[in-house]
């Protein structure tokens, strides 16, 4: 890590692809794809390679995170959207981060709750086109509203 002040104003501690590879846990061909889908920044020296700020490494914890978690890589782009590549971000930028992603959470805790309880005996969503569920989808009423899951994937598909 180096602390410059380079030709397009990158000031601060950056780093190479190889080093945010081995400090964020990615390989390095992670990094680039996180950079191809607009996830992450960088910017090139006058020998062509690239530098990333180290605002880089919160960055890939972050969508490392959400992918275990499930969050699509659109909705972690969506969220990281307004925060800056060129800097750590600051409370203002995070309370508003954490506010993007709660109702997404939130509807997430739901429907995983949802499949827990569920799942031991019939899931009650009309994907397996069940003809008779007393408990959850009598008369197949579900399964006459189109294939796939109905109870736990809420709104229209």
């Amino acid at each position: 890590m180096v602390e410059v002040d380079d030709e397009q104003g990158h000031r601060g501690a950056v780093l190479t692809v190889g080093e945010v590879a081995r400090r964020s846990g990615v390989a390095v061909s992670t990094v680039h794809f996180y950079e191809t889908k607009g996830l992450i920044e960088s910017w090139r020296t006058g020998g062509n390679q690239r530098r990333y700020h180290r605002s880089v490494l919160r960055r890939i914890a972050i969508i490392r995170i959400a992918q275990s978690a499930g969050i699509s890589l659109a909705a972690v782009r969506a969220a990281l959207d307004g925060l800056p590549h060129d800097r750590v971000p600051g409370s203002a930028d995070w309370k508003r981060f954490a506010g993007d992603w709660r109702d997404l959470l939130d509807g997430r805790i739901v429907a995983l709750l949802q499949l827990r309880d569920q799942i031991t005996s019939c899931i009650g969503c009309g994907c397996l086109s069940l003809e008779d569920c007393p408990l959850r989808n009598s008369d197949d009423q579900l399964g006459k509203s189109g294939p796939g899951p109905r109870r736990l994937v809420p709104g229209p598909r």
